[in-house]
């Protein structure tokens, strides 16, 4: 009998762990790649992974599919991708909120940034910018804090969501300012920005990527940026410590995670391919030319590191500012 139950045996456990072995070595042929983007169309991080996907798909020679799953600032598709399989065929679009304000900014986050995670590459840095509706009636910083403290109905800003950096901006320049604002949360720049600009909502910080048409259709207007230095996007628009505002420098960031456990080989090659597709004239021309990022493609432990510091950061001003998403 051991005989013949021998080769049966060996023979099933080879079809057991053929597929796990097949994962690894097939990648990515086995089906379609989705990147996840927790944000809604339109912005800053939408028009990364929808950049990213199309080069990547060339390279991988496999389909990649943009899937937007927003809300709770990141949070909803950042927890999606947690729970996925780590075997290469999903990946997320992180972002300053996703890894590192989340962290402290929910009390019961349904997901860990660094335990659930693969880093496998730093994107770009990207600056705020602080914007107004164009008839509000203000035409510098210093012109908008005036209107703040003189008058409450007008004590509102507008975020892509709560835990955003873009809701972290408005809760740094309240405490800068002494002035108390209300938060009106988002699910996404598209809607937010919309508001701005009709006058619903006084003011908004977001990324200058998704601010450009509305800026170039005079339907936004633009008073500061919140990097250390100007961008040349705008040359002649001042930082916010600049216009009067010291101690507010804030640069949001985008990278790419996958699920922690997605093997070694395959996180490397993508942050590889990522690597490439950012040194590519028509990606430069458009995310760094036309919407002002900086294009960095770092490596794996160069993202990890970025969150090791910016965690803690953000958990500081968190705390200071008292802001909360629950």
């Amino acid at each position: 009998m051991t005989r013949y139950l021998t080769p049966l045996l060996l023979a099933a456990a080879a079809f057991a762990t053929g597929p796990v072995a097949a994962q690894a070595t097939d990648w990515p042929q086995a089906r379609p790649i989705t990147y996840v983007v927790p944000f809604t169309a339109g912005g800053s991080t939408d028009v990364v992974g929808r950049t990213l996907a199309e080069k990547l798909q060339t390279a991988l020679k496999q389909t990649v599919v943009v899937e937007n799953k927003p809300g709770q600032g990141g949070g909803i598709g950042a927890a999606y991708v947690a729970k996925a399989a780590p075997d290469g065929y999903t990946l997320f679009g992180g972002t300053i909120s996703t890894h590192a304000i989340n962290a402290s900014l929910y009390r019961n986050l349904a997901y860990d940034p660094v335990k659930d995670f693969e880093p496998v590459a730093l994107v770009a840095t990207l600056p705020n910018v602080l914007l107004v509706d164009p008839n509000l009636g203000v035409n510098s910083v210093a012109e908008l804090i005036a209107l703040l403290k003189k008058d409450e109905k007008k004590r509102t800003f507008a975020s892509s969501g709560a835990g955003t950096s873009t809701h972290l901006a408005g809760e740094l320049f309240a405490d800068l300012i002494g002035v108390p604002l209300q938060h009106v949360p988002y699910k996404g720049t598209p809607p937010a920005m919309v508001d701005v600009s009709s006058g619903q909502v006084t003011f908004m910080f977001d990324q200058m990527t998704a601010a450009v048409p509305l800026l170039q259709a005079g339907k936004l207007k633009l008073l500061a940026v919140t990097t250390p230095k100007r961008i040349a996007l705008a040359p002649n628009t001042p930082t916010m410590v600049e216009a009067g505002v010291p101690g507010f420098e804030m640069a949001s960031w985008q990278a790419v995670y996958a699920p922690k456990g997605t093997p070694k080989a395959i996180v490397e090659r993508l942050s590889a391919e990522i690597a490439k597709a950012l040194k590519e004239p028509d990606v430069q021309a458009k995310l760094h030319g036309q919407l002002g990022m900086d294009l960095v493609g770092g490596s794996p432990q160069e993202l990890a590191a970025l969150m090791a510091r910016e965690i803690p950061r953000w958990a500081a001003l968190v705390k200071k500012s008292g802001a909360s998403a629950n």
